[in-house]
């Protein structure tokens, strides 16, 4: 076995692998951009190295200058992970050619599957279902309008390499195709260096289903079963299982067959999954193939008790594959999501920042965490905003499920915002718990997992209030334990007052609203008034973890956490609350004048310029495009008016807040 291991890659996937090599007694080298000298996977490795500038282009994509750092360090492997040199031809024949392993297939193969065009005809070659389309090496504008309408409407444009739903596009009508087309050349560029597109018919309502396919040096190609990751938003996977709830036997059969079958036509080794789209019917066509090791590779380890990394090291060092295909059992059902730092109610903006809270559940045979971050490190504008993977597993689906909504209600993320809130609401909305979604269904039907701007539900209210007394009341009795009277009234936040009962003002803000809760008691025993609702608390208690209290004599235990800045409340039913604690006197201005600018939401460069000073506009028209995270952000025009001025130029880079476009203050619409 490998005694060095370079790992090409950063973050959560880079902590992955230092693990298994920890395990198998082989030394791991990190290497890491200037955002990263303090990175997890930086103070995991056994030694770590730098590799230029925060870009990835200054850093994890110069193959150049890693491979250097593998051959100064002594590396007999490197392990690219995925993203970044993964799936770089170049990269591996450049590794090849230095005489380092690398762990992954061969340059051939990545050749023969990274364009999703040249994919197709191999496949097709080899008598692998596709979707009715154009994968042809005539890319014109005319061309690809032609074949555009021989295929129909609607369509599919995809950009011939690269994935993660980089370059996708779906286009209705003929109208729409010019602009649509444009926006994927332009995203594929940025995102792969590769303009190049595929046309595909659109299946409607389709499921998208992989099967991880593994092959030796010995001529050996297996599959390790399929996940299902049908639970997307704009092309990006949500939630991934296995088993799929729609496959059954037969058609499990099919599908694992065909994609040994795609392994086999490009000789693969290694790790690498064949991605299906399957009809309602169950009729499936190939996708593409992505030859690396995937995001959510857990849940197949977790049904079937195996190390995947593991398996990549052995038949990178030659060894023959493990197990036959008629050894591969599972076991119980297993589930997958990813928290990213990312606000669902502003269009799944990125965000960025210190991650002042990050409480996840503690690992178990249950649940477990791939994580690339902890509790005081930040997330960087630089790179992809995920904070952790979240895997859960149990004997059956229901049971699986049940246990993915009790570790989301045991997390809890403060700094940047998160969509925790979003998958506790996934994780219990009927089409996942049926097993029924579609690769476009949040699309289509978003607002039902959002929380959106809506008055907070008063029980919940009330909930947060008592806890923050509690809490409130609980910090001033552990600071007068340092050496002060406990017992004297004092030492206490109560509101106690002579000859009268006290009044205290509990104020919450929550989505920009602001409450303000009248608190009599004390000690677990309150009267609540907010406007016209009123409630009797008794017997009280928070542990931390949980409140206990009887509601006018309701009793109620609910999940709570409270830390002074902050109060977040589950109701029992899937709904979170996070509410801020705010002054209880504070002065509210209101302001004026509001839609006469728009400002970056958040650091990035712009792409595009749509328009220019003296234009006159419509509420919502797209002004600018800008790119910031790996993905591109469209700003829009708040009102009607006139441009009055625009302070970017395309291939800016520009901060977070920067005021971009000034309309005039007298236009009307």
């Amino acid at each position: 076995m490998f005694e060095r291991v370079l790992i090409a890659n950063r973050g959560e996937i880079a902590c992955r692998v230092i693990r298994t090599c920890r395990r198998l007694g082989i030394r791991t080298i990190a290497v890491y951009s200037e955002a990263d000298a303090n990175a997890q996977h930086v103070r995991l490795a056994d030694e770590s190295w730098p590799i230029g500038g925060p870009r990835p282009t200054d850093s994890y994509l110069r193959g150049d200058v890693i491979l250097d750092v593998a051959r100064k360090s002594g590396a007999q492997a490197i392990h690219p992970g995925y993203g970044f040199l993964s799936e770089n031809t170049a990269f591996a024949r450049a590794c090849t050619d230095a005489g380092i392993a690398f762990i992954g297939p061969r340059p051939e193969s990545i050749d023969a599957m990274g364009s999703k065009a040249a994919a197709k005809a191999l496949m097709e070659q080899h008598e692998v279902p596709l979707v009715p389309g154009y994968h042809g090496a005539d890319q014109s504008a005319e061309v690809l309008a032609e074949q555009a309408r021989r295929t129909g409407f609607p369509l599919m444009i995809k950009a011939a390499s690269g994935g993660g739903g980089k370059g996708m596009r779906i286009v209705r009508s003929e109208a729409e195709f010019a602009d649509a087309l444009a926006s994927a050349q332009r995203e594929a560029a940025s995102a792969f260096g590769d303009t190049r597109v595929i046309l595909e018919r659109y299946v409607d309502h389709p499921r998208h289903i992989e099967f991880q396919v593994f092959g030796d040096i010995h001529g050996n190609v297996i599959h390790l079963n399929e996940r299902e990751c049908s639970a997307q938003r704009r092309y990006q996977k949500v939630l991934e299982e296995t088993p799929s709830p729609f496959l059954d036997d037969a058609r499990r059969s099919a599908m694992g067959a065909a994609a040994v079958a795609a392994a086999k036509a490009v000789n693969y080794v290694g790790a690498g999954t064949v991605e299906f789209i399957v009809g309602q019917d169950g009729e499936f066509f190939f996708m593409e193939m992505n030859t690396r090791l995937q995001v959510e590779h857990p849940v197949t380890e977790e049904t079937l008790g195996l190390d995947l990394v593991e398996w990549q090291l052995r038949v990178a060092f030659g060894e023959p594959l493990p197990l036959l295909q008629e050894q591969v059992h599972a076991h119980g059902h297993a589930i997958e999501v990813r928290l990213y730092a990312e606000d669902p109610d502003q269009n799944f903006l990125p965000g960025s920042g210190k991650l002042q809270t990050l409480r996840l559940p503690a690992p178990s045979r249950h649940v477990r965490i791939d994580g690339g971050v902890v509790e005081g490190d930040t997330v960087t504008i630089f790179y992809d905003p995920m904070i952790a993977k979240l895997i859960v597993w149990d004997k059956d689906r229901p049971q699986a499920l049940q246990r993915l909504r009790d570790a989301l209600m045991g997390g809890e993320i403060v700094g940047p915002k998160s969509n925790i809130a979003f998958l506790e609401r996934l994780a219990r909305h009927p089409a996942v718990v049926e097993g029924r979604i579609d690769t476009g269904y949040l699309d289509r039907h978003l607002g039902e997992f959002l929380a959106g701007d809506a008055a907070s539900d008063p029980h919940a209210l009330f909930a947060a209030a008592v806890a923050a007394l509690l809490d409130d009341e609980g910090v001033v009795m552990v600071n007068a334990r340092d050496g002060s009277d406990p017992y004297s009234p004092w030492s206490r936040a109560d509101a106690w007052r002579v000859g009268h009962a006290g009044k205290r003002i509990v104020a919450l803000s929550l989505h920009g609203h602001r409450y303000e809760i009248e608190a009599h008691g004390h000690d677990g025993n309150y009267q609540l008034h907010h406007g016209d609702a009123n409630v009797d608390v008794r017997g009280a208690r928070y542990d931390g973890e949980y409140l206990s209290a009887r509601f006018d004599d309701e009793a109620l235990r609910l999940p709570v956490r409270a830390d002074g800045a902050r109060v977040t409340v589950h109701d029992g039913a899937g709904n979170r609350h996070s509410f801020e604690r705010a002054p209880a006197f504070a002065w509210q201005t209101k302001e004026g004048g509001g839609g006469n600018q728009i400002a970056a939401p958040m650091p990035g460069r712009i792409v595009l310029v749509k328009s220019q000073p003296g234009d006159s506009v419509v509420e919502g028209q797209e002004l600018l495009v800008m790119e910031a995270m790996k993905m591109e952000l469209a700003l829009k025009a708040p009102r009607a008016g006139t441009i009055e001025s625009i302070s970017a130029a395309q291939g800016d880079f520009v901060e977070a807040d920067a005021v971009l476009v000034r309309f005039v203050a007298d236009a009307h619409p």
